[in-house]
């Protein structure tokens, strides 16, 4: 009895600790998440440096880190400036005053407005018919651009504190990562057998996900960005950025962006031709270069049905924000890898007790 009591006690006090240890962590889940895929996916080039430096694991990790920073960070880093600042001047000038305010919003609705009724009144369309499209564009500016552009010196200081403490987080995991996870492993109640098959679950959902869904969405992206340029767009790197982005999400992709563009191009400017050669051109080699690159980099690496993936992933960012494109699919590969090993639990239970012993 008392050792009954004395576990019971020890659990409560885990469970006290654990709720509490995650509240304080809960604001770093994304960027360590971030510095363990990007971890996992230049695991071949870290091989590279570690062989190149004789085995020593601290200046291979920093080399490691210091070309992710280069290939992957600053350049990403550098588009999304630009385009917020595009963004900030765009919405400057098609203000009253050019200030960013309360009011901003409304004058940006009025005229996203005005262009949407334009174009139902060149199909003879009646104008009551938009009352649903305005109540989503209010929404929309209300809710992702507004705090966008109102809040851009805290979201400025989150993302570069978030931006340090993944790269921190690299160099750890790069160099200390083997003794983290034998740590890690001690200390959990499963078989070695069951965390090595999550561990592996995890390198492979993270390599065929994160490089089939960030390549994909480059190269829309580029190839959008030269038809925007070859079409007279302004703020070019604005809406390569957000193609980019879109083209990341399932079943929505790049055409969100480059289909409105076309539309403004046809109704508002009344550039017919150009018009109808960006969306020829987008349709064609931006939208269907997704069905080109995702099946060749996945090669069935990611085992998850179509249908499942494209939830997953809708489902992720419904609850989790943009980083659920990434983090849906692992949560579906895990429960399937979870459930596996239920079943092989529950085939265990009802077997003699030498056979039952465990997995090897």
């Amino acid at each position: 009895m008392p050792r009954v009591v004395s576990f019971i006690v020890l659990l409560a006090v885990i469970i006290l600790i654990g709720s509490m240890f995650f509240q304080v962590m809960v604001q770093f889940i994304v960027p360590l998440f971030l510095a363990a895929v990007l971890v996992v996916i230049f695991k071949p080039l870290h091989l590279w440096m570690l062989a190149k430096c004789g085995q020593r694991a601290r200046v291979a990790a920093a080399l490691t880190t210091l070309s992710i920073v280069c290939i992957v960070l600053l350049p990403v880093s550098g588009i999304l400036v630009k385009a917020v600042a595009e963004g900030v001047a765009m919405v400057r000038e098609n203000t009253a005053d050019g200030q960013l305010n309360s009011a901003s919003i409304e004058v940006m609705i009025d005229k996203t407005m005005a262009l949407i009724n334009q174009g139902l009144a060149k199909f003879q369309l009646p104008q009551q018919s938009s009352a649903d499209v305005y109540a989503y564009v209010r929404q929309f500016l209300e809710q992702a651009v507004a705090p966008l552009l109102f809040g851009g010196v805290g979201i400025l200081l989150g993302t570069l504190v978030g931006a340090a403490i993944m790269v921190l987080t690299m160099y750890y995991f790069f160099s200390d990562g083997h003794n983290m996870t034998s740590a890690l492993m001690k200390l959990s109640p499963l078989d070695d057998s069951y965390e090595y098959e999550l561990l592996e679950k995890f390198s492979d959902i993270s390599r065929a996900v994160v490089l089939a869904s960030l390549l994909s969405a480059l190269v829309q992206g580029l190839l959008a960005g030269v038809g925007y340029f070859l079409a007279g767009i302004e703020n070019l790197f604005l809406w390569t950025a957000l193609t980019a982005f879109m083209a990341m999400v399932p079943f929505v992709g790049a055409a969100a962006i480059w289909v409105p563009l076309c539309s403004y191009l046809y109704f508002a400017m009344g550039h017919t031709t150009a018009a109808i050669v960006l969306a020829i051109y987008c349709a064609t080699f931006v939208s269907l270069s997704d069905n080109l690159i995702k099946p060749l980099v996945l090669h069935g690496q990611a085992n998850l049905h179509p249908l499942l993936a494209l939830l997953s992933v809708i489902g992720g960012v419904q609850a989790l924000g943009p980083i659920g494109i990434l983090v849906g699919p692992m949560l579906v590969a895990f429960l399937q890898a979870l459930l596996q090993m239920l079943n092989k639990e529950l085939l265990l239970l009802g077997k003699p007790v030498d056979a039952a012993a465990g997995p090897s």
